[in-house]
């Protein structure tokens, strides 16, 4: 299925392509006008169409009806490129032609005449994965190409490709796709194939894609190989091992009450489920995001939420929980730990703990100002305050300035040590000796 819905619904030419309209524009005009470069780079994340755009740009220059601004898919030379036995098209894995002994076969190749088009195109996919001495190799060959070849280098790592290959190049970066592109192919896609869904299954598939068409495409057909033939929002949730609106409501009800043990269960539960983390991780923080508007804007804010009543309204209750410098915080504290939870040894130890953060962050906050409060301003020091007995004392206490006072004595200590050595000693002789001839100049 996931091979089926892939390869009917690839675009097959410029206009069909989701998203990247200057990119498309500017080869559509190029290959209408025949001034087409001889060398591109087409970078960017996975799924987001650059080996389709490559094999669209071989298509329109070498249609039976060329030049064109787009491939008409009905000449013999545009259905042999499609199906992938066009002579003069040639696709290269470059994770598996890293040689150098490749890139010299390629280079004789490349001097013969075109067979059968009017261009010989080679498109190098993971072009990123060639060897130093493979690049080195092809660098005189696209210093000079010849005419009737073109070179279509597709990549998601352009930052590994030597600058003498990038200055030679015409570089494209393909953006990455919104979640509304790739929710209106999944759905024009579903129409087609006469499936009924449920447009919050549709939005859930098109925000776990992540921007990429292909990855939408795959959990799409995962999802329709066991479901009824219709797209419901629960099965989705169930196969693709992501928690629903009901478990957020219920864990942010238990950071609220501070339940650890609950909490604790909860995060069992996540293991047991072999649930996806990193998603789970991103919706956190979308909740908390959504907490936020709720508690600034109140029911305006479902002109961005869109929401319906019910769900609107528990979420209005549950605002109520919370300050707002708390939801703020909380919000900050999951962006900034999704990334280091997913890279820890044990993931799940790690949402743990910023969940148990989380219900505690009040307390844990208090803790850092009693902290901070070891290292008060001189200002603060030295300001004494009025007590029942009319007595005068120090804000802090004499353990804590102590304890300052000695730390600060370490440091001199330390600094005075330093400037003995003799090489730090040398270059502040060395600078004060410059200052003193520029201040006599």
């Amino acid at each position: 299925m996931t091979t089926q819905l892939t390869a009917k619904y690839r675009p097959q030419k410029f206009s069909e392509v989701i998203g990247q309209e200057y990119i498309k524009k500017i080869l559509s005009r190029a290959a209408q006008e025949d001034r087409v470069a001889h060398v591109y780079l087409f970078s960017g994340t996975r799924g987001v169409g650059k080996t389709t755009v490559a094999r669209i740009l071989a298509k329109a220059v070498n249609c039976e009806d060329a030049p064109v601004s787009e491939p008409c898919n009905n000449c013999t030379h545009c259905k042999s490129i499609t199906k992938g036995n066009f002579p003069d098209v040639i696709e290269i894995d470059g994770a598996s032609h890293t040689g150098v002994d490749n890139v010299r076969k390629l280079r004789e190749d490349v001097f013969l005449p075109p067979i059968s088009g009017r261009y010989k195109v080679i498109i190098i996919d993971e072009a990123h994965m060639l060897s130093k001495a493979a690049f080195n190799a092809l660098l005189k060959t696209l210093e000079e190409p010849p005419k009737h070849c073109i070179f279509i280098f597709a990549t998601t790592e352009p930052e590994r490709f030597p600058i003498t290959i990038v200055s030679r190049s015409q570089h494209y970066v393909f953006n990455s796709l919104s979640q509304y592109q790739i929710q209106q192919h999944l759905e024009y896609v579903l129409n087609q194939e006469g499936i009924k869904f449920e447009s919050q299954a549709v939005q859930l598939i098109a925000r776990r894609a992540d921007g990429s068409v292909r990855d939408a495409m795959s959990l799409l057909a995962q999802v329709l190989a066991l479901s009824d033939g219709e797209l419901l929002e629960v099965e989705v949730r169930q196969i693709l091992g992501l928690v629903g609106d009901e478990l957020f409501q219920k864990l942010f009800e238990l950071i609220a009450k501070q339940d650890l043990v609950e909490i604790h269960k909860t995060v069992e539960y996540l293991r047991e489920q072999g649930l996806d983390l990193g998603f789970f991780l991103r919706e956190f923080a979308l909740y908390w995001r959504n907490l936020f508007l709720l508690a600034k804007l109140r029911g305006e804010a479902n002109k961005i939420l869109n929401w319906d009543e019910t769900r609107l309204k528990i979420w209005l209750n549950m605002v109520q929980q919370f300050s707002l410098a708390r939801i703020h915080a909380s919000w900050q504290i999951v962006l900034e730990g999704q990334r280091s939870i997913l890279k820890n040894i044990d993931p799940v130890l790690s949402l743990e703990l910023l969940l148990f953060n989380l219900a505690c962050l009040a307390e844990l906050v208090n803790v850092e100002d009693d902290i901070n409060s070891i290292t008060p301003s001189k200002k603060k020091q030295s300001e004494p305050v009025t007590i029942a007995s009319g007595e005068k004392k120090n804000v802090f206490s004499q353990p804590i300035i102590q304890k300052f006072e000695k730390e600060k004595s370490k440091i001199k200590n330390f600094k005075d040590e330093l400037k003995k050595q003799p090489l730090i000693k040398g270059l502040m002789d060395e600078f004060g000796a410059m200052l003193l001839h520029v201040k006599q100049k």
